[in-house]
């Protein structure tokens, strides 16, 4: 099977997507410049289908031991985050640009998502963020937990709670098709009970039911990939297409098809500008940085605005002149500089593994850095390990 590398491509256009919806809000551009990146959380949400896709790989190289898995897990992604959970309670210590900023209403969107102060209980906030236990916590418990400090770490719990469903569970079903199939229904399940929770347990969107669907697309995105089976796929896309609509967002009707699309892209090369510009040096480098860039835009903007805002003395369009190509330039440069600095170092520690054969890759994989870079390998099978994971 050919090494996935225009879903690394995708992670960085997401990332890129992601924080332009973050910082065009704060301008004064026309409401259509800004239409087509208010949807950010289901750029998210494709970001959870690709980690239902490769994940289960990391897991296979651990032999299914969930220690050890959940262990590699946090090496790879808890020095990033516990660095830029740092920087953002630390901006939120130093003040809030919104009072620089008259243009951006008290009660907007844009005045919640950057915190004018620290949160009531900040200490059980801080603690929640410490253990990416925020999207566990139902708002009746720490009201908007999930991002009162790092806004976009709320998805990172919702990662954390798959892993380690994943680790449980998966040494018991061993097949790929029975487990897309649990989180597909835990995900219908969940919709419907939704509406009958009381006010007191409503969860936020950070609670692992209420994105098991597109965890679940991506495990039998690796069923057809692997094997060619697209059933489970078709099934999968009509369930979770139908979920959207039965919630009420549009959007999460169409997430389904564009991840199918991107399939097809990766897969056939179908539509070959789109395969292309996933493929450029650019993009692929986007797609390294795209962890630490997902994570620190929004404390970087903020921190850009700190400085931009009582420059301006009030003037929205001067702001938006001087701050918004900091805003997007920043984060990009600051990325790179914590991914080399940090994230490749940790991914590249060394670590005791248990090689295994994968069904479809002609080796083993025992490096912690082809976690981001290498997803299924290529070539036919040498022989599953007798541990290995059924996509029956």
């Amino acid at each position: 099977m050919e090494r996935l590398t225009r879903l690394d491509g995708l992670r960085g256009v997401l990332a890129v997507y992601v924080m332009l919806g973050h910082a065009l809000p704060y301008t004064m551009l026309p409401t259509w410049a800004g239409a087509p990146f208010v949807h950010g959380e289901a750029a998210v949400d494709v970001f959870f289908a690709l980690s239902g896709l490769v994940v289960i790989n990391s897991l296979e190289r651990f032999n299914y031991r969930a220690g050890p898995f959940l262990a590699g897990r946090a090496r790879r992604l808890l020095p990033v985050y516990f660095t830029v959970l740092a920087l953002a309670v630390g901006l939120i210590w130093l003040g809030s640009p919104l009072p620089e900023m008259p243009w951006i209403a008290p009660a907007s969107l844009q005045a919640d998502f950057w915190a004018i102060g620290m949160p009531p209980q900040f200490i059980w906030h801080l603690l929640a963020h410490i253990t990416l236990v925020q999207g566990l916590l139902p708002q009746g418990l720490l009201p908007w937990a999930y991002i009162t400090l790092l806004g976009p770490a709320w998805s990172l719990s919702t990662e954390w709670q798959f892993y380690i469903i994943m680790a449980l569970l998966m040494r018991r079903v061993r097949s790929l098709t029975r487990f897309g199939i649990l989180l597909l229904a835990v995900a219908v399940v969940y919709r419907v009970m939704e509406g009958f929770l009381p006010v007191y347990w409503q969860f936020s969107r950070a609670f692992l039911p209420d994105a098991a669907g597109f965890f679940g697309l991506g495990v039998m995105s690796a069923v057809w990939l692997r094997k060619g089976h697209g059933l489970p796929l078709a099934a999968a896309v009509l369930v979770v297409a139908a979920l959207g609509l039965f919630s009420g967002a549009p959007v999460r009707l169409l997430t389904p098809l564009v991840w199918l699309l991107v399939l097809l892209v990766q897969k056939y090369g179908v539509m070959p500008p789109l395969a292309r510009a996933l493929d450029s040096r650019v993009v692929q480098y986007l797609g390294a940085i795209s962890y630490p860039l997902y994570l620190l835009n929004a404390p970087v903007q903020r921190a850009c605005a700190m400085l931009v805002a009582p420059l301006v003395h009030g003037s929205a369009a001067m702001f938006g002149w001087l701050w918004l190509p900091l805003a997007l330039a920043a984060p990009v440069l600051a990325a790179a500089i914590l991914h080399h600095a940090v994230e490749v170092r940790f991914m590249r520690a060394p670590r005791r593994l248990t090689p295994i054969s994968i069904p479809g890759s002609c080796q083993p994989v025992c490096s912690a850095w082809h976690d981001w870079q290498v997803h299924f390998g290529a070539g036919a099978s040498t022989g599953a390990s007798p541990r290995a994971v059924s996509t029956a």
